[in-house]
């Protein structure tokens, strides 16, 4: 297999970012693949999903939504802590940081080194990095399920933690009057699975089970275009299942007859590269969802901390 450019670090030409109103007073901003947004009007004030990479990346997706409502953002909420998800938070000015109590934990455990990983993995998400004041720390947690009234007859916000998954923190944003979901990394709509920090089985199991019990009729994933209807929104739960469960099978199979790494990672990517090879940051993320199903295979729980020199390591190993 020819050698690869590092995972996105010569990903460097701009993204169309397509605005999109999904019902009365709910938002999403999308963008080729780049890692999704969105927004929800309450009576007086708003709440944002995700914060983006940086102050000035998060800056221009208010811009799109200031054109819509003038009203304060009081809850940013944090789907999990990856760094493209939560170092631009300063930007909204909210009152309050929400995600799940796994999430400020693994912002004090590997916050920091995720933040170098992510940066030399994605460098063109970070725009003007040096505008980041910080680790992004929620100022409000919650165990398995948090309600926000909207007001105005609008019904409720349901933020709710279904099952580990892409992380041990992962949570989903549902409007169950307007059934509509965004769900994070937990689900992509035709974009590969980043799986570096999961837990494999219980996602493809319990946690996807969980989310298809909701009935969505719309849902944004957290890569990826809008799924629009009910078929939809099955076809992309389904297609994140698949991608799990063929990683699983080929990875799982190579461990047990005692191959190698290497050997786990060739066959996965011959199994995957024909549905989801076209698919954005496939290349990218298939060395390190290998290496962290192999680990979970040896026996390993708990994800190891990505640092940028071990980023460097396991692409290197594995082309």
């Amino acid at each position: 297999m020819a050698t690869k450019p590092f995972a996105s670090s010569e990903d460097l030409s701009p993204k169309d970012e397509v605005f999109v109103e999904l019902a009365e007073g709910v938002y999403a901003l999308t963008a080729e693949g780049d890692p999704n947004v969105g927004a929800v009007e309450a009576e007086d004030f708003l709440i944002c999903f995700e914060a983006r990479a940086t102050p000035a990346a998060a800056r221009r997706w208010l811009t799109r939504l200031r054109e819509r409502t003038a009203k304060p953002v009081r809850y940013l909420v944090l789907s999990h802590y990856h760094a493209v998800r939560t170092l631009g938070a300063s930007a909204f000015e909210a009152q309050e940081v929400v995600a799940h109590e796994m999430t400020r934990v693994l912002i004090a455990e590997r916050g920091r080194q995720d933040w170098e990983s992510e940066l030399g993995r994605m460098p063109r998400l970070f725009e003007r990095p040096g505008q980041i004041p910080g680790l992004t720390w929620p100022t409000l947690t919650f165990s398995d399920r948090m309600t926000i009234p909207l007001g105005d007859e609008r019904g409720d916000l349901v933020l709710q933690f279904l099952g580990r998954g892409h992380t041990a923190g992962d949570i989903v944003a549902w409007l169950p009057q307007q059934r509509i979901l965004f769900a994070g990394d937990l689900v992509e709509s035709q974009a590969a699975l980043y799986t570096g920090d999961a837990f494999h089985d219980e996602w493809a199991t319990s946690t996807l089970d969980r989310i298809g019990e909701l009935g969505a009729e719309v849902l944004v994933g957290g890569r990826g275009k809008v799924a629009r209807d009910r078929i939809e929104v099955e076809a992309a739960i389904n297609q994140s299942r698949h991608f799990l469960d063929e990683l699983r099978r080929t990875v799982g199979g190579v461990h047990a007859e005692g191959g190698t790494l290497k050997q786990a990672f060739e066959l996965a990517h011959r199994t995957l590269v024909g549905r989801y090879g076209r698919w954005p940051i496939f290349e990218h993320c298939l060395p390190f969802d290998v290496k962290r199903y192999w680990d979970e295979c040896d026996g390993k729980d708990w994800p190891e901390i990505w640092t940028a020199e071990r980023d460097r390591a396991v692409w290197e190993a594995l082309q």
